[in-house]
């Protein structure tokens, strides 16, 4: 409960000293992962979907938890992390915004899922590269601005084209997108905010 409780307020210090005794008493570091820090991005979730928490407290406690991961990658052997699958994550074509894409990656790795984080201004043509040498099970696309929205249907259009849509799931998200505009362009979901992405990729996967 006390790294849960760091892991929520985004106590760095206090995560790193509780990791650092996990690891000096040999306890084992998938054990820590799942029964402590987990659970604590998981309260994150749950509160930043009611509105209870900010994206600069979300953003602190996803870092907290990231560096605790570090700490305890080392120490895993013979056991895999949990994995639930490969999300390529972007920001489309001639969008340079990236705060809200990084938050849904962290609290995507933080729920145990492979995420490849291709960055902003993305093709259609550099999402399918991606995907394709990760074998993805889901993209996921961002657009902040009107402007760039058309750019979320080229993609999906080209993943058509490739015959890549049977086998690829893509959800879309963003401050200008909609559901109505999600299901117009072909998407397979649409997420309001990064803790709802998390859900709405338990659902497809």
């Amino acid at each position: 409960m006390e790294m849960q409780s760091a892991v929520v307020e985004g106590d760095l210090n206090k995560v790193r000293e509780l990791v650092g005794q996990a690891i000096d008493e040999n306890m084992n570091p998938l054990s820590v992962i799942n029964d402590g820090l987990i659970p604590g991005i998981n309260v994150v979730g749950v509160r930043f979907k009611a509105g209870d928490m900010f994206v600069p407290e979300v953003l602190m406690s996803a870092r907290t938890m990231e560096a605790g991961m570090a700490m305890l990658r080392p120490f895993i052997t013979g056991e895999k992390m949990q994995n639930k699958g490969v999300v390529v994550i972007g920001t489309v074509k001639g969008d340079l915004h990236d705060i809200g894409k990084n938050l849904v990656s962290m609290l995507m790795r933080s729920s145990g899922y492979e995420v490849i984080d291709v960055g902003v201004d993305v093709s259609p043509e550099r999402f399918i590269d991606v995907a394709l040498r990760q074998e993805a099970k889901v993209i996921a696309m961002s657009a902040m601005l009107t402007t760039t929205m058309m750019a979320m249907k080229d993609t999906i259009d080209l993943f058509q084209e490739k015959g890549l849509r049977k086998v690829m799931k893509i959800i879309v998200g963003g401050a200008p997108v909609s559901q109505d505009f999600a299901q117009i362009i072909g998407a397979d979901g649409f997420a309001p905010d990064a803790a709802s992405a998390v859900d709405l990729l338990q659902n497809l996967i």
